[in-house]
């Protein structure tokens, strides 16, 4: 047989099969040979054998792409975008897919770029180190961002005086009510209807100037508001929610006693029903209640004669007599909210005040499980000032000739304080989304509030220690926080309380009555 009918059967025998590189040799003259013979059966079967093998190859290549990660599959179809483009080249009568080929490629870089492209944009944020913010809504935004502005415009200023000499100024209530604050969650009656994460996210950029403030925020919002907004008559809520949203009257929690504080089962209060006069009649006192000196409105639980708690509410202007609400001063903590007494003797309280779709501790212990989400979140608020008040004094501060943040130990110390407050924040927003749906447990919300209470104290400790003998100076405000996070980690259920309250929860057992 002549060379020109041996080459290209004996090169296609030659040729390493998976090697495509090895077939792009292969010239358009040794496919089909002379012009004359290109309608030979030899040259179509020649053909037709050298496509088969192309495409045979170009397949393995197409597989093993397919199972590389993204970006190596990105540039094999590059590449073969590349290889089919040549071979096509070659055919005259089939130069359409050369233009195919190139559109092809420009459309896989492109979406290389795209995929990229982002991610390589993407930085860590030490004030977010988790990226919260991805997982908000624009609503919950807008709602962070213009609480966080009234923040840093009307409450940092004030509260410096405001806890040098234990005053509350009653216009903050007015102030959170025109900004929508006040009982958020709840719909209609005047109130916002926001998600719980936006309650939360509230709650978070108010203690980050002041526990106290937030403590003001919770009550009214979670304790009293949220009490009538769950067991109150229609017409309760009709009377009372309107003007609480608006800050126009403000409203206290009653509950824990002076012998008893973990155990409010055996509170002492009673509430005796006047069957003449249609009141109960309610004797008793409570203790550390926020906001009593001065609320407009007090709920408060008592015993009536069947050994039932019940919840009721004192108008206080329509109390006559036997009221009483003094302050408790000499406080270290929470200096800026005003906190008291109630002392009740012979009060009465028309049968229409009382809470009547509630029995039992039920009612306080569902107002306590809002309250304690809310300080979850609130909590974490005050550790984001104190870890961002520490690493801007260890950035400025300098000592032995460079900054403190220079020092391993300190930058430690910053780590530890930012990944609590992210990882906390997490478990924040994921029981809130919960909440939302109506799948949460008070369980989770014990595990959420004890764990935000206990690490912001210590991330506070930390802070105070980082900022040396000007970490106890008022002006640097780390020590107002650590003094607060002393109350928040032991007030609406200690630390130790919503351990046991796990450790039933885990075990089946309770480890208290």
């Amino acid at each position: 047989m002549s060379r020109k009918h041996s080459t290209v059967s004996d090169d296609l025998e030659d040729r390493d099969p998976n090697n495509l590189g090895s077939h792009l040799q292969v010239s358009w003259s040794d496919v089909i040979g002379e012009p004359k013979s290109i309608r030979s059966p030899e040259c179509a079967w020649r053909f037709s054998h050298h496509c088969f093998q192309i495409s045979r190859n170009a397949c393995y290549i197409f597989l093993s792409v397919l199972c590389a990660p993204l970006t190596a599959c990105c540039l094999g179809c590059s590449f073969a975008c590349l290889a089919f483009e040549h071979i096509w080249c070659l055919i005259p009568y089939l130069r359409i897919w050369k233009i195919s080929c190139a559109a092809t490629r420009i459309f896989v870089t492109s979406c290389t770029q795209a995929i990229i492209a982002p991610i390589a944009d993407v930085l860590f944020n030490w004030e977010d180190p988790l990226n919260i913010e991805s997982r908000l809504t624009e609503e919950e935004k807008l709602i962070r961002d213009a609480c966080k502005t009234y923040c840093e415009e009307k409450l940092q200023p004030r509260i410096i005086n405001a806890n040098r000499n234990e005053v509350f100024d009653h216009e903050i209530m007015k102030e959170l009510g025109q900004l929508g604050a006040l009982g958020c969650t709840i719909k209609g009656y005047g109130c916002a209807g926001t998600t719980n994460v936006a309650y939360g996210l509230i709650a978070k950029e108010i203690e980050k100037v002041d526990s106290a403030y937030r403590s003001a925020l919770s009550v009214q919002s979670s304790l009293f508001m949220g009490a009538i907004d769950m067991f109150g008559s229609e017409q309760q809520k009709q009377k009372y929610l309107p003007s609480l949203a608006k800050g126009e009257v403000m409203g206290c929690f009653g509950l824990t006693e002076p012998n008893h504080g973990s155990d409010p089962g055996s509170m002492e209060t009673r509430a005796k029903y006047n069957a003449s006069s249609k009141t109960y009649i309610l004797n008793g006192s409570k203790t550390w209640i926020t906001n009593s000196p001065f609320a407009d409105h007090l709920l408060v639980w008592a015993k009536c004669e069947d050994g039932k708690v019940r919840g009721f509410i004192l108008d206080r202007k329509d109390v006559k007599k036997g009221l009483e609400t003094p302050i408790i001063k000499g406080k270290f903590s929470l200096r800026a909210s005003t906190t008291g007494m109630i002392l009740m003797d012979n009060v009465e309280v028309p049968e229409e005040n009382l809470l009547s779709t509630v029995e039992g501790l039920k009612g306080p212990f569902s107002c306590l499980n809002n309250a304690r989400y809310g300080i979850a979140w609130g909590a974490l608020g005050a550790a984001e000032a104190c870890l961002s008040l520490a690493r801007s004094y260890v950035l400025d501060r300098k000592q032995f000739k460079k900054p403190l943040a220079a020092n391993q130990l300190v930058q430690k110390k910053l780590a530890d304080m930012n990944t609590e407050i992210a990882i906390a924040l997490q478990a924040c927003l994921q029981v809130g989304r919960l909440k939302d749906k109506n799948l949460h447990t008070p369980e989770m919300i014990s595990m959420i509030k004890r764990n935000s209470a206990g690490k912001s104290l210590e991330i506070a400790r930390v802070a105070r220690d980082m900022l040396g003998g000007n970490g106890i100076h008022e002006e640097y405000h780390i020590i107002r926080h650590l003094m607060n996070l002393e109350t928040v980690n032991t007030y609406e259920g200690t630390h130790d309380i919503h351990a046991l309250i796990l450790g039933k929860a885990i075990t089946g057992i309770p480890a208290f009555s």
